[in-house]
């Protein structure tokens, strides 16, 4: 009997989840595969949804797949979820034991704990993701000659999806139509799964819906980086949030605002949002504020988080220019630092195509980090 196990926090499901659930089934001529939510993962810091609701989404997600089992094991168990347990938990005699992970989880499964016992009871199959690149052949040599075994490499290509742009886009209150399966969307906003904090409430009170959407958009742009930079999550998060806070106020009647000299008009919104940010929503972190002051105009020596919110107010995915397929490219693929590079150059062209002013604060960055 060939079994499957697709671990994973669920947090929550999303339609890539189903889609590899499918294509597992069939590529491995599985009998039956167990849809494993953590309880707790060891590699994430962050809480979930209640157990009792990520399991009950999942139920929704995989009604329709007749050899998928949703299992409470390690959830019931409570505590860390180490897949060693679980595969071991869930041999036995007569039973083939596959277990399924992308392979952002394969380049980290020599640092597992007890990555031996893991393999001494099942197989590792993985799948490929566009959003992360596996070296196959590096990966491989490496398991061979560390564990003495072989990996099975999926065909299935996993497309670029995240649950972490759902509990975005929920708590902003956007559709994930599409994201998720049917029925899980309508479930997240009937138990109010993924709520709003005061900062996105203000948001959503004083943006209009187009500039909500582009919030939500740089917050789950910034936070796909935000690992690889060694940055704190809440932080960035924090900071694309209010990014454009003070976009649509009007300046000259915030009490206590003073504009610095110089400031054109569409860098205007970023040092008053700073401002906002501050007195009036509490934000006392100055990298924070930093960052949220120089989104637009960027400056000499400017903090990685200040760098990350330029460069992801730039890339998001709903905007529309020349030249921002590009630079999405160098986001993904290049080193932060030359793609940063590459969004400030792109920032002083079109400011120069467009004859408008240049603030003395967008040359000293080009001066600071582009110029020979």
């Amino acid at each position: 009997m060939k079994i499957g196990i697709l671990g994973g926090t669920f947090n929550p499901v999303h339609v890539e989840h189903v889609e590899i659930a499918r294509s597992a089934i069939s590529e491995l001529n599985l009998d039956q595969l167990i849809v494993m939510p953590t309880f707790m993962s060891p590699h994430k810091n962050t809480t979930p949804a209640p157990a009792e609701d990520r399991l009950n989404m999942l139920k929704i997600a995989f009604a329709d797949l007749d050899k998928v089992t949703v299992s409470d094991y390690e959830i019931l168990k409570q505590g860390k979820s180490y897949t060693y347990l679980t595969v071991e938990h869930f041999k036995r005699d007569g039973v083939e034991l596959y277990f399924i992970c992308g392979g952002d989880m394969l380049t980290d499964f020599k640092t597992w704990r007890y990555p031996e016992r893991i393999l001494a009871s099942a197989n590792l199959a993985f799948f490929d993701r566009d959003e992360f690149f596996t070296d196959d052949k590096a990966e491989r040599k490496l398991f061979k000659e560390r564990f003495g075994k072989e990996f099975i490499k999926l065909s299935y290509r996993g497309k670029d999806a995240s649950s972490t742009k759902i509990r975005i886009y929920s708590a902003f209150g956007l559709s994930v139509s599409g994201l998720t399966p049917d029925g899980v969307g309508n479930y997240i906003k009937e138990k109010r799964l993924y709520s709003a904090d005061k900062y996105v409430e203000f948001i959503k009170n004083n943006l209009p819906a187009k500039r909500i959407k582009h919030t939500a958009d740089v917050v789950v742009c910034a936070l796909k980086k935000a690992k690889e930079l060694s940055l704190d999550a809440n932080k960035v998060a924090l900071a694309a949030t209010l990014h454009d806070c003070a976009k649509y106020i009007d300046y000259t009647k915030v009490q206590g605002f003073k504009l610095p000299d110089g400031v054109p008009q569409p860098v205007v919104h970023a040092f008053l949002g700073a401002f906002v940010a501050e007195n009036y929503l509490g934000v006392k972190d100055e990298e924070i504020l930093d960052a949220i002051r120089y989104h637009t105009s960027g400056k000499a020596n400017m903090t990685t988080l200040g760098k990350l919110i330029f460069v992801a107010d730039m890339v998001e995915e709903g905007r529309v220019y020349d030249g921002v397929e590009s630079l999405r490219r160098a986001y993904e693929e290049k080193d932060f630092e030359e793609c940063f590079k590459e969004c400030l150059k792109e920032e002083v062209l079109h400011l120069i195509n467009k004859k408008q002013y240049i603030y003395v604060e967008t040359l000293n960055a080009f001066d600071y980090y582009v110029k020979d």
